[in-house]
């Protein structure tokens, strides 16, 4: 009961994890009979585990897996799971989300687990956040799972559309989830079932399971295909609004989320373009020019995005990253590439999106792990129905957590932050900086390097050596200036990547995590504060942050007390309860964007259900042409004459396809348009959510007789051969090329707040035209 209620006190909400350690006994029994086994017996005694039937693993099966498990990891990688390690296997099967600290040994957890659903006959996806883990983790964890008569592939970006098919064939996959999202949309559109790579879902076991599932669940993956470009990256029109200076031609909101011209902006602009901006007819203009000062006046280089290689990379705010594949709405893309001067890329419809929060859904059984769950746990309820599983730590941490070091202002807090790394570093103790963005941490590397004190910089810009960076991070005097990114999936040893000198830098106190700044979310600071302590080595971590912090001037302005500038840590309680009364009402902010964005979200994912459940039988029968022979029987008795029976129930369902296709993607059109104006009905005193449905609801019961429709006339003019049809010489063109790529959903800033800013737009309009 005690023990109870210390976890209740600790970890509200989480899983009791008694029934789980009920097993160690009996595993531990076991470890010695299986050490016995040679490497076939091993073998042979995993297969006897082996189920077509994807039932869920008895408790003497989970028993005999773990102890299996635990001695082919043994044997391959040299490492005997943890007991706790077991408790994450088990909460894995479960169907839970393991909370496992920072060098715990999720991978391995999560590869017995794998292991486990593939030996039921369930196809196991291993979901990661980014290609590097997907194939270092599959190549890793292969050994183990040849012993235990499974097998594993890894897909990456570069792969091909053969390398993807055999990936997705093995018993365990390893993907980053952008990229099995991408693969779901490709095959969504294929036009036969050879043409598919990925299978059915089976099981998902998601890393980083905050990351993907929460900060990242309303981010729209995207497939897209060429059009013309729009017109906000012309380059006439970006040189006049380059021009533009703030509070002169242009005015932000208080949050610098929205834009707006002022009167003498829009003169300016109307006299460069030869236009009138609020003629009806220039509706389209007004829109690129809107867009074109957005670029201008919010997006910022090397906080937003970054410019490498000639090109524009959008970086991650959950992930301080570049996502390769991430892109604003084509306009807006467009025209932060006019504005850095670099090659425009193509532009697109979008042919198919879905949300990462409706692709995780997709997945029968849905499991993850991280190092903070529990902060999220609400979410992973409301959004996914997982619970948590808090795994304790192999050994206690013993990683001391200072309070913040309140100043009160950014110049004040920056001079506090630069002399302690300084004396940190004169000691010799590894110190990792925590930054909020690619522009703060260059910054801040000057700042060091004027001081004499050698830093490495890892930030969006040099993603690709993290890796390298982050494994000697923990090399006595080593200091590592981060963003965000700091090194998530790798450990940070102290000593270096091989922690020869590990015991001198045990001695100085270990690594010390330094944040410049509190994150929009607690959990983040945890993140960061967990990559030291790892495996019950010595560590600390502190926060620096200030009343000018961008945090806290948004969210907390108003509960900021007066205090005297001074270069001394600020004392004041109510200061300190400003910062963390502004990251709580961030928390509150991001949460009910989640939650109103799925609500849209969740109606087009019922239909797109329907929808892909008729396209499969398109797709897998011959329904097309049965319906043919309702809606157009003269053509179809005309052609049985002919072609033969089989090329005509191809043709049927090629042209079907096509057309459920395309008005797929005009259904999706109309429902962005729809959304982007929805809130306007907030202002009619209506419920925007329930006048999205009653728009959205009657256009979809419309669709699949519309395609008929459309299938029949096509098929009425045609022309049918026994070699089948040309589908672009009877007008059925794709487009010339398709990408796939994520984009925000909301890069406007809040609905709410566009509906305003666009009403108040408008009345400026009509008050200058008086």
């Amino acid at each position: 009961m005690r023990a109870w209620i210390r976890r209740f006190l600790q970890r509200p909400g989480t899983l009791d994890l008694a029934p789980y350690r009920r097993l160690l006994g009996p595993i531990g029994e076991r470890e010695d009979a299986v050490r016995e086994l040679d490497d076939a017996g091993l073998s042979a005694a995993a297969g006897k585990l082996r189920r077509d039937d994807g039932r869920e693993l008895d408790r003497a099966e989970v028993i005999e897996l773990c102890a299996l498990g635990r001695e082919a990891a043994r044997r391959q990688l040299g490492e005997r799971p943890f007991d706790v390690q077991l408790l994450g296997v088990q909460a894995l099967l479960s169907g839970r989300v393991a909370e496992m600290a920072t060098g715990e040994g999720k991978t391995l957890t999560a590869a017995i687990a794998a292991a486990g659903y593939a030996l039921r006959g369930r196809r196991v996806h291993v979901l990661t956040v980014n290609d590097y883990l997907a194939r270092r983790d599959a190549e890793w964890m292969e050994p183990i799972y040849t012993q235990l008569g499974v097998t594993v592939g890894w897909v990456g970006q570069s792969s091909t559309q053969e390398q993807r098919r055999d990936a997705y064939s093995r018993d365990i996959t390893y993907v980053a989830v952008n990229e099995a999202g991408f693969d779901y949309l490709r095959d969504g559109l294929c036009g036969s079932e050879d043409e598919r790579v990925q299978p059915e879902p089976g099981v998902a076991i998601v890393d980083e399971a905050d990351s993907v599932m929460v900060d990242e669940a309303r981010v729209p993956l995207v497939l897209a295909g060429t059009v013309e470009p729009e017109g906000a990256g012309d380059p006439k029109l970006v040189r006049v609004i380059g021009s533009l200076r703030k509070d002169l031609h242009y005015e932000t909101d208080a949050d610098d989320r929205n834009v707006h011209l002022t009167e003498l902006g829009s003169q300016v602009v109307e006299k460069a373009l030869g236009i009138d901006l609020y003629d009806a007819d220039n509706f389209s203009r007004l829109a690129a020019v809107n867009t074109a000062l957005h670029a201008h006046a919010l997006l910022h280089k090397d906080i937003d995005y970054i410019v490498r290689d000639g090109k524009v990379q959008l970086i991650s705010e959950s992930r301080g990253r570049v996502h390769l594949r991430q892109r604003w709405p084509d306009g807006l893309q467009a025209a932060v590439e006019a504005k850095e001067t670099v090659a425009q890329t193509e532009s697109g419809e979008v042919l198919d999106s879905i949300t990462m929060q409706g692709f995780l859904r997709r997945y029968p059984v849905l499991a993850g792990m991280t190092g903070t769950a529990v902060a999220v746990g609400e979410q992973l309820r409301e959004f996914y129905q997982l619970e948590i599983a808090a795994i304790p730590p192999n050994v206690p941490c013993v990683r001391e957590d200072e309070e913040d070091r309140l100043y009160a202002t950014l110049e004040r807090k920056e001079d506090a932050l630069v002399a302690e790394i300084a004396e940190q570093h004169a000691k010799g103790r590894p110190v990792l900086v925590g930054t909020l963005d690619v522009s703060e941490s260059e910054r801040l590397a000057k700042r060091l390097l004027a001081a004499e004190v050698p830093c490495v910089v890892l930030n969006a810009k040099n993603d690709a050596e993290e890796a390298a960076i982050i494994a000697e991070a923990g090399c006595h005097g080593a200091v590592t200036v981060s963003t965000q990114m700091a090194g998530r999936g790798t450990d940070i040893r102290l000593g270096g990547r091989d922690a020869a000198d590990h015991e001198r830098v045990a001695g100085l106190g270990g690594l010390y995590v330094i944040g410049s700044g509190r994150y929009d979310s607690s959990r983040l600071d945890g993140q960061l504060r967990g990559r030291a302590g790892r495996q019950g080595d010595p560590g600390g971590s502190v926060f620096f942050t200030s009343l000018q912090d961008e945090l806290v001037q948004h969210y907390g302005k108003d509960e900021i007390p007066a205090v005297e500038d001074s270069s001394e840590v600020l004392t004041d309680s109510g200061a300190q309860l400003a910062v963390d009364h502004a990251q709580r009402v961030a928390e509150g902010v991001v949460m009910e964007i989640h939650r109103n964005t799925w609500r849209y979200h969740q109606l087009i994912e019922h239909q797109r259900a329907l929808l892909k459940q008729y396209r499969e039988q398109v797709l897998t029968t011959d329904v097309a042409l049965e319906e043919l022979e309702k809606s157009a029987p003269d053509r179809v008795a005309e052609l049985r004459e002919s072609v033969s029976e089989e090329v005509l129930a191809a043709v049927a369902r090629q042209i079907e396809l096509h057309h459920i296709d395309r008005r797929w993607a005009e259904h999706l059109a109309f429902l962005t348009d729809l959304r982007e104006g929805i809130h306007l009905h907030a202002l009619a005193r209506q419920n925007p959510l329930d006048e999205f449905h009653r728009a959205a609801v009657p256009a979809f019961n419309r669709l699949r007789s519309e395609v008929r429709e459309r299938t029949a006339e096509t098929l009425e003019k045609a022309e049918v051969t026994e070699d089948g049809i040309d589908l672009g010489a009877s007008g059925l063109r794709k487009p010339s090329s398709t990408w796939t790529y994520v984009v925000h959903d909301n890069p406007f800033g809040d609905e709410a707040q566009r509906a305003i800013g666009s009403v108040v737009a408008m009345l400026r309009g009509k008050r200058r035209r008086r």
